[in-house]
């Protein structure tokens, strides 16, 4: 009974997740992309589950992977490079327009290498000290990407890229709307699918890990480095892979940000972005998949819902509240609460070895 149960109820939700953005889609396409945002972040709070949740490694600069990712996106499916050096224009006289097969390895591929390069010289550091490494590798990367912009201009600086093109594949362009059986697909609509898939397969792949040989690994390092060396597990080596599979699924939300917004700037990537993907992973509870997506979807769409709660009340103060600082302290309100009610997060993984302890009483 409880399998024919958990049957319907994914049915139920598979259902619910196909038919959400156009039941969204009549109310305005913004909903739709708030929606589009939420998937994002929940890739992101996925990927930096790997590092925080299964191997116990405290990272506060896993935008700048994001970054990565996304302007690598930018540099290769929009007409900045072709219009900067005239080398590159005499090359691709259409413009530098990589197709969707190059540009998203491109993406994760440089964004594990970075990820790499992080975890190499964190290896001994544990606690505070690597949280305030990682949160100076982040800022270091926005840094240079709104820099690089002379002698050689390479990101454009604070300016950003724009002209960025939408996502195309099967000669499919997300960017334009469709007509599916009569009835109209917004761009934002069709982006939608495309996260959804991506989260799912996401998923998946966190889900094989944290029961492979590999996560159980991670797992035991985050309870206790020195036990799991005793045992004989590579430390390093896994540090390192956890870093890198981390990094990954930043780098591929970066890409699909790019793709989805046209423009990416410095500016999009700051470390209150790194703060809230962390948020997102303890609220929702650490380690624990199905929390973490419900972290990474509450957090990302409380803000938006908070707008409508922010405006009446600046209303009421005759303006005198910013209604931008009155959302940011509703939220940090709402955070402080439920962590006080719920200290392990919303959706805590279950206490294994319950069953043993209690069975020794």
């Amino acid at each position: 009974m409880k399998q024919q149960q958990k049957i319907i109820l994914f049915l139920v939700t598979a259902a619910a997740l196909l038919v959400l953005p156009l039941i969204l889609q009549s109310f305005g396409n913004a909903w739709v992309r708030i929606a589009d945002m939420a998937l994002l972040y929940v890739l992101l709070a996925l990927g930096l589950n790997i590092v925080v949740g299964y191997a116990g490694l405290l990272d506060l600069g896993y935008v700048a992977f994001f970054a990565i990712g996304a302007y690598m996106y930018g540099l290769l499916a929009s007409p900045h490079l072709s219009d900067t050096f005239p080398a590159i224009a005499a090359m691709f006289p259409d413009g530098l327009h990589a197709p969707l097969w190059i540009v998203i390895p491109a993406a994760a591929g440089l964004a594990g290498f970075f990820g790499i390069l992080l975890g190499a010289p964190t290896l001994r550091l544990r606690g505070d000290y690597l949280a305030i490494v990682t949160l100076g590798f982040g800022e270091i990367i926005r840094v240079f990407l709104n820099n690089l912009d002379h002698p050689v201009n390479i990101t454009n600086g604070p300016k950003g890229l724009n002209q960025i093109d939408s996502l195309s594949f099967f000669g499919l362009n997300l960017g334009k709307r469709i007509d599916v059986f009569g009835f109209e697909l917004a761009s934002v609509s069709l982006y939608y699918y495309m996260f959804l898939a991506l989260v799912l397969f996401s998923i998946l792949i966190s889900h094989r890990l944290q029961l492979s040989r590999v996560g159980r690994a991670w797992m035991a390092i985050r309870e206790d480095e020195i036990a799991a060396k005793a045992m004989g597990i590579n430390t390093r080596n896994l540090k390192l892979l956890a870093f890198g599979m981390g990094a990954t699924f930043g780098g591929v939300s970066g890409a699909m940000f790019a793709s989805f917004q046209g423009f990416i700037s410095p500016e999009s990537f700051s470390l209150m972005e790194s703060v809230m993907i962390v948020a997102m992973v303890v609220l929702g509870g650490i380690g624990h998949l199905p929390g973490v997506v419900l972290g990474a979807v509450l957090l990302s769409a409380l803000p938006e819902v908070l707008r409508y709660v922010a405006g009446p009340l600046q209303a009421m103060t005759d303006g005198r509240l910013d209604s931008a600082i009155l959302r940011q302290l509703l939220i940090a309100l709402a955070m402080i609460t439920i962590m006080l009610i719920r200290p392990r997060g919303l959706w805590p993984s279950p206490d294994h070895g319950k069953s043993l302890q209690n069975g020794k009483s």
